[in-house]
């Protein structure tokens, strides 16, 4: 919930989903649940321009520019637990929400990003393997110098490390996943699960060399709200590849 641009992380990562045509949202909340539960359960209030007539308390919410993706978004709030890990929780909401579907998706709360979830969606629909993940190029937080031997011949500042890829967190699953998850609340999806699943053969990864950020520490969350103000949200579905 942590506000980039005045609205939480999380309206923006659903902003994402939904420019891709994904609109059915399960939450699965622990700490602080209750914060979540009033931003989505006064959603209009929250979010909306708004008239209030007050002589009879009527209310009259206003559109404005970009609040059109919402309108049809169902968002299920899941309460698994305050001290649940990553894997358990999925566990927790996949068993009570999945329904029939046979495919889900999962991400975390703190990353953004300007891939094109419809073509990871459509590359895991094309595979046989039970789960697909978002690789990106982790962005060095350090200067690098250029050597030979002891001398310094160039620096790069902050380079993009272009030969490796690191967990992007914008996964796709096959309902077989559900196989490497249980209800411990200890559970979490970065090792037993994943690691099973990549040892398996079981884990593709789409690449994207695009624009990825973390929301790790204050410095991250202050560049984001920066790039928002000024326009280079890219993130923002106004920038996002167009819908396949």
């Amino acid at each position: 919930m942590v506000p980039i641009g005045g609205q939480p992380a999380l309206w923006h990562i659903m902003r994402i989903y939904a420019h891709f045509g994904f609109r059915r949202f399960v939450l699965c909340m622990g700490y602080r649940s209750e914060v979540i539960r009033e931003y989505f359960l006064n959603f209009h209030r929250m979010t909306y321009d708004a008239t209030v007539h007050l002589g009879t308390d009527e209310v009259t919410f206003h559109k404005t520019e970009g609040m059109n993706l919402e309108e049809d978004w169902e968002v299920t709030l899941a309460y698994t637990g305050e001290l649940t890990m990553t894997g358990g929780r999925v566990f927790k909401a996949a068993s009570r929400y999945l329904g029939g579907a046979e495919h889900f998706a999962v991400t975390y709360g703190d990353g953004v990003t300007d891939a094109d979830l419809g073509k990871e969606f459509a590359q895991h629909l094309a595979g046989d393997k039970i789960g697909t993940v978002l690789g990106v190029n982790p962005p060095s937080r350090f200067g690098e110098f250029k050597l030979d031997g002891n001398e310094a011949f160039g620096f790069e500042e902050k380079p993009e490390i272009d030969d490796h890829w690191i967990n992007g967190g914008f996964f796709f699953f096959r309902r077989q996943f559900m196989d490497y998850l249980n209800d411990d609340p200890a559970l979490v999806l970065e090792q037993q699960p994943l690691r099973k699943l990549a040892d398996d053969r079981q884990l593709t990864v789409f690449k994207h060399s695009g624009s990825w950020a973390c929301m790790d520490t204050q410095r991250d969350v202050e560049t984001l709200n920066k790039a928002w103000t000024e326009g280079k949200a890219f993130w923002d579905p106004s920038q996002l590849p167009p819908r396949g």
